[in-house]
């Protein structure tokens, strides 16, 4: 098969398309033909070298994909040859076949083409393990989302949407706030203009936002702590901002606040399984129901990788950029 090598760290060159061995399913494992990857921020880390797959996993990137299952391991059961599935990844999704654990796979859910399937694993999983299965956003709360058009942005508006929060985002152009708009987003703010602490506050009448998801990390800690409500929760996944901040115990303490920071790649076999299970439970509903759907901006040759990651280093797009064979 062919797959996207990394053979020294480096700019968006040093993705490598080239002719590689065939995977082979294990026990508990299928093989997918992959139709279609996409690239997220953890996948520009491997390349500079910053981000190493964890012990086990595919040194490829790619951290989700869709496609057809090709071959089913030993001891899988509910799934079949032909079945037309996506799957969350710890590797190996830029390429034409990978190897899933089958408890990382969903089904494409009805509606959705197989190419963009793609977009969905990482995102719904990310967004519902951390704003729900962790923050415990509930209905009337208000969601501020960091980075409102990217695809887990993207995703974090609608979800948050459909279980009736008010949502509000950051983003950096008048044209991604009115993508984030149309998703459902309340709250607009352009963080390079404006700010967010103050325009939260002013438009939930001082209270502030219930739960935050945060992709900047140490740069936005502080004012995303002063922009909590009182019981908030703040959800980090990203260090886009850095890694190192001070923080205030003593606001945090009066807010009766509280932080998490999670990562998905690195986690256990079964803690994977489980959020993928609660995705296929509460949000796959939603994307057969039509309040929920996968936002694609363009679709790239896979070939063509280091097209695709200066197309998301450069920022411009909205959602997500997908990877096709």
């Amino acid at each position: 098969m062919y797959a996207i090598t990394i053979p020294e760290p480096g700019g968006p060159e040093a993705l490598v398309w080239e002719e590689v061995p065939d995977p082979a399913p294990g026990e508990g494992e299928v093989l997918v033909e992959v139709v279609a990857g996409a690239v997220n921020r953890a996948d520009i880390l491997q390349r500079q070298g910053f981000y190493n797959p964890p012990p086990g996993a595919s040194p490829y990137p790619g951290l989700e994909c869709s496609g057809r299952i090709a071959e089913v391991g030993p001891g899988v059961s509910g799934w079949s040859i032909g079945d037309e599935v996506c799957a969350l990844l710890s590797g190996g999704g830029y390429a034409e076949k990978v190897v899933v654990p089958a408890g990382q796979l969903l089904p494409v859910p009805a509606g959705v083409d197989l190419r963009q399937a793609a977009a969905l694993p990482e995102v719904t999983c990310t967004v519902w393990s951390n704003v729900f299965m962790i923050a415990h956003l509930r209905p009337a709360e208000t969601l501020l989302v960091h980075g409102g058009s990217s695809g887990i942005g993207t995703m974090a508006i609608q979800l948050g949407k459909a279980v009736g929060a008010k949502v509000a985002v950051t983003a950096g152009t008048r044209e991604k706030l009115d993508s984030c708009a149309e998703l459902g987003a309340e709250i607009l703010v352009n963080y390079r203009e404006q700010d967010f602490v103050a325009e939260v506050r002013k438009a939930t009448d001082g209270a502030g936002a219930d739960v935050i998801l945060d992709n900047m990390g140490a740069k936005y800690l502080d004012r995303n702590v002063q922009a909590l409500a009182v019981n908030g929760r703040l959800a980090v996944i990203g260090m886009q901002g850095g890694v190192k901040a001070q923080l205030d115990l003593a606001t945090l303490l009066g807010k009766r606040a509280a932080i998490s920071a999670t990562s998905l790649r690195a986690r256990p076999l079964g803690e994977k399984a489980t959020i993928v299970a609660a995705v296929r439970e509460h949000v796959w509903p939603l994307i057969e129901a039509g309040h929920v759907r996968p936002v694609v901006d363009r679709e790239i040759p896979m070939s063509d990788a280091a097209g695709a990651h200066r197309v998301v280093e450069d920022s411009g797009h909205i959602g997500k950029v997908l990877l096709v064979t």
